[in-house]
């Protein structure tokens, strides 16, 4: 699974922070960081975060990770 957060349309509301804490994480009131290849196993908890957030600024890939290279560390810092 790949995960892609817009973050100029990122608000900060924190929805996905509650509902995948292993996954994303508010640094401050308005940075966002996020795992961009998450575990299958929290493909339950990512969808329900993508669905909850307000602007719609997260964006799920459920192509073969793979075709991808492995990325390591967290994204999205802003």
């Amino acid at each position: 699974m790949k995960l892609v957060v817009d973050l100029n349309r990122c608000q900060g509301y924190a929805q996905c922070a509650f509902l995948a804490p292993d996954v994303f994480a508010m640094h401050g009131d308005e940075a966002l960081l996020y795992n961009p290849q998450p575990d299958d196993a929290q493909r339950e908890y990512v969808t329900r975060a993508a669905t909850a957030c307000p602007v719609q600024a997260i964006l799920v890939d459920s192509l073969d990770d793979a075709s991808a290279p492995a990325e390591e560390g967290k994204s999205g810092v802003r």
